[in-house]
């Protein structure tokens, strides 16, 4: 089920970042928890495939991940090997795919959570951190792609491991179906997906209602609402903490970002 866990206050916020457990057989703390952020807390779980192409999305994606994969080829000739390649690599330029981002730190979510493009939105609406549990995830597998996370001593894929487990979008699909859906962490092509920590749920064309699916088959799963009242303070002690558009998303195009916002004046 999906717990609702609202953030009222900035002491709120230590709750989402102090979640490790300690673990007797390491003698060091850990979980495996990845997380969310958004700027608006009304908005559903979507893959932004789903948002562009609607109930045409199973038709247009090989379409896509074809045309872009003829283009990008010359920037990244290793993606015409693999759908999954080809699909990680379109979703960090921009392109829509199934694949749906998370971190693994509650930091770079929160940070998601409290920014906006119209910084006057800020004090208007309540945002959302998620939280989903990998262990969770894993348990859901088919049998085929558990034997190979074990055989890797992990719980999260590369795209070397999903390619050894299946080699199409519609083989994909059918050991899915609506029940099932993995985790992958993608190769560090860009050193902005090093910086956001980041892993990507890989969704089902069969699965309509990610929401539902989480609220029906976990039990880890938190939506953790910031409420309005807090968002420019918790977006203050972000920036304190050296978590901002210049570290998320490195180069000038970050840093010019981190500059508006940071000189911006309130009405």
């Amino acid at each position: 089920m999906i717990k609702t866990i609202n953030i009222e206050n900035i002491e709120h916020v230590y709750d989402i970042l102090s979640e490790q457990e300690y673990r007797q057989d390491l003698k060091r703390n850990r979980n495996l928890y990845v997380y969310r952020g958004e700027p608006d807390a009304s908005f559903i779980l979507t893959t932004s495939l789903s948002r562009n192409c609607k109930d045409k999305q199973k038709i247009l994606e090989p379409c896509m991940l074809r045309n872009f994969t003829k283009y990008a080829v010359i920037e990244e000739p290793t993606i015409e090997n693999s759908v999954w390649k080809q699909m990680i690599f379109g979703q960090h330029h921009g392109l829509p795919t199934r694949l749906l981002d998370w971190s693994f730190s509650p930091l770079i979510a929160l940070n998601f959570s409290v920014t906006e493009s119209d910084l006057e939105e800020m004090d208007k609406r309540d945002s959302v951190v998620w939280r989903t549990d990998i262990h969770e995830l894993h348990d859901l597998l088919p049998e085929k792609y558990k034997k190979i996370a074990k055989k890797y001593s992990t719980t999260v894929f590369s795209v070397d491991m999903l390619s050894e487990a299946c080699d199409s979008l519609d083989m994909y699909d059918k050991d899915m179906g609506d029940t099932a859906m993995l985790m992958i962490e993608p190769p560090s092509v860009d050193v902005r997906i090093v910086n956001q920590y980041s892993f990507f749920s890989v969704i089902p064309s069969d699965m309509k209602d990610i929401q539902g699916f989480l609220d029906a088959h976990t039990e880890n799963t938190v939506r953790y609402v910031i409420k309005k009242e807090v968002r420019w303070q918790l977006r203050d002690m972000l920036d304190h903490q050296n978590v901002s558009e210049r570290i998320v998303y490195p180069g000038l195009d970050g840093l010019s970002k981190w500059l508006g916002r940071h000189y911006y004046v309130r009405s």
